[in-house]
């Protein structure tokens, strides 16, 4: 089962919407004979290239053969056939799942279906590491809203930006060249990167990945006073469609994010004033400030915002900066 996560890993950051999932199968005489993930949205599932990954020589061997899989097989109809039917017609007698699927297509039929046509099933090995793995998969599907991560960067007084009529230039950089392109990758993780017009006008902010080898999130501006500057460069990059909305309360935006786009994770870039409402509503799952040693003095305005009481999981050291990380425990029972 763990090297069935080791390879479902490989899917960070292409699977989602889906889950990362992984699949080892190991004959009779403990020989791996296949092995496989979910290598992209819309592509062979881990079960699937698992079998398929099965030589010509060892094909007997499925019918006597156990499948280590990380989540509960797939029951319903999507974009690929059911994965419990495809273990059902291999005559894999036994399956060791490490937890179910939240999703409510699946969430339990998976197995049911198995367990129906004969099949061995236990559940329960590694179940908190491939929750762990997949956390942003099972926020969206438990609390019926994406998996939120904030992120910032102040200098360190805790400043985000400086007073830029003082003749001090335009956009402060407090972030350095190493710290940008982390925030690219983490970009390339997220199905949406979502902001507000303030902070696109202020930096004419574009919110793609650029120089890193990474998928392009969706991205959302939230526009409550129809300030966007239809001239902005995120408008007209050629980088898909930008989504502009507004909404009622943060948590109505959430749950837009989840129901009407399909948005399993949203990483939040914005000022300190939408950010702190975030926190306050307690809309957050994971938080990566990053400080700077630069000090702001009497130009700095925009006071960087706190994560209240949460629990700091997370320091280190990148060049002259400092990232540290937080953890909010909205989905601690459901990871448990």
């Amino acid at each position: 089962m763990r090297r069935a996560l080791d390879l479902a890993a490989n899917g960070m950051g292409y699977a989602s919407p889906n889950p990362m999932v992984g699949a080892v199968i190991v004959a009779p005489d403990g020989r791996v004979i296949g092995e496989g993930w979910h290598r992209r949205c819309g592509e062979g599932h881990a079960e699937v290239n698992a079998v398929a990954s099965v030589s010509d020589s060892d094909r007997h061997l499925l019918r006597e053969s156990t499948m280590y899989v990380t989540l509960e097989p797939c029951a319903h109809y999507g974009k690929t056939p059911p994965c419990a039917e495809l273990i059902i017609r291999e005559r894999i007698p036994r399956v060791v799942v490490a937890t179910t699927d939240p999703f409510a297509k699946v969430c339990g039929r998976g197995i049911a279906m198995l367990r129906e046509a004969g099949a061995k099933v236990m559940v329960g090995m590694c179940g908190h590491e491939s929750r762990e793995l997949n956390r942003r998969f099972f926020t969206a599907h438990t609390l019926r809203r994406p998996f939120i991560t904030l992120k910032w960067a102040r200098s360190a007084d805790g400043f985000m930006d400086w007073r830029r009529e003082t003749g001090a230039g335009g956009q402060c950089n407090i972030s350095t060249p190493l710290t940008r392109l982390s925030t690219m990758r983490l970009r390339s993780l997220h199905d949406a990167v979502l902001t507000t017009a303030a902070t696109v006008n202020a930096d004419n902010a574009r919110m793609t990945v650029r120089g890193w080898n990474g998928r392009q999130p969706a991205r959302v501006v939230i526009d409550r006073r129809g300030l966007l500057d239809g001239k902005s460069l995120m408008l007209h990059d050629g980088n898909g469609d930008v989504a502009v909305c507004d909404y009622a309360t943060p948590h109505e935006l959430m749950g837009a994010l989840f129901a009407d786009y399909g948005f399993s994770s949203v990483l939040v870039e914005s000022g300190p004033t939408f950010l702190s409402e975030l926190i306050e509503a307690g809309l957050w799952d994971d938080a990566r400030e990053e400080i700077s040693p630069l000090e702001l003095g009497d130009r700095g305005v925009c006071r960087a915002p706190s994560p209240g009481d949460a629990q700091m999981c997370g320091c280190e050291q990148w060049g002259v900066n400092r990232m540290v990380y937080y953890r909010n425990d909205a989905l601690k029972s459901a990871l448990d």
